[in-house]
C-alpha cells in the first residue's frame, strides 16, 4: 500500500519502476461539476507539469491538479487514498 506517499511520487513510481505495471491502475479525481469520482486510466497520463496531471480526453487535453486525484486503485484494489471534498 501507498497510503502514505505524495501522489506525485507514487505516480513517479508507476511510471518509472520496473516492477510496476501501468495498465493495471485506475486514478480518480474530483469532478466539482459533477460533484463525483471520475476514474481514468494510468495510460491516459499524457505528462505532469508542476503540479497538474495532463490527460488525453476524447481527442482534447485536459489539465487535473493533483489535489484533485483522490484515489488510486491497482487491479481494483483501493491503494492510495486521500479524503474527498464537496
Amino acid at each position: 500500500m501507498f497510503f502514505m506517499m505524495p501522489i506525485h511520487e507514487l505516480i513517479n513510481k508507476i511510471k518509472w519502476d520496473p516492477n510496476e505495471k501501468p495498465a493495471t491502475y485506475l486514478l480518480s479525481y474530483y469532478d466539482r461539476i459533477l460533484k463525483s469520482l471520475v476514474e481514468f486510466r494510468f495510460d491516459e497520463i499524457a505528462s505532469m507539469e508542476d503540479s497538474f496531471i495532463q490527460l488525453h480526453k476524447e481527442d482534447k487535453l485536459v489539465s487535473i491538479p493533483f489535489h484533485r486525484i483522490k484515489q488510486v486503485k491497482k487491479d481494483g484494489t483501493i491503494v492510495w487514498k486521500r479524503r474527498v471534498d464537496g
